[in-house]
């Protein structure tokens, strides 16, 4: 078994396949709108979904928010330097939720950024 994708609800597909595209760095693997269900599906990953787990970003027309809830936690993402990485992102607009630094209690560097609708998503520094 493997993780294939984590699906997330937006608000406006084109705006959140601009920030995981353009901001995150990510590639638009797919997107197909299901009419008859009033909704679209785009995916979005790092690799081909055949190797990589990706996101699945859903979309349901005439919704254009949601409640994110508090059970979700956060996507994490594995960077090769997390200081640079929050630079990168703030740089090309992405919200930064909390400046690289050590985990609370830990060593690990981290930081936080947000996806347009809010999502969370962890930036961990990649282990040597």
């Amino acid at each position: 078994m493997r993780i294939l994708h984590t699906m997330i609800r937006v608000g406006d597909l084109d705006r959140s396949i601009q920030f995981y595209t353009e901001v995150l760095g990510m590639k638009l693997l797919r997107r197909k709108d299901y009419p008859e269900g009033k909704f679209t599906l785009a995916f979005v990953g790092y690799g081909d979904e055949a190797q990589h787990s990706v996101i699945e970003l859903t979309c349901n027309w005439g919704v254009d928010s949601y409640d994110l809830g508090s059970g979700f936690g956060h996507l994490a993402l594995e960077v090769e330097d997390v200081y640079r990485a929050a630079e990168d992102i703030r740089a090309r607009g992405g919200k930064i939720l909390r400046e690289p630094g050590p985990m609370n209690a830990g060593t690990t560097l981290i930081a936080f950024v947000a996806d347009p609708d809010g999502y969370p998503i962890e930036l961990i520094g990649r282990k040597t």
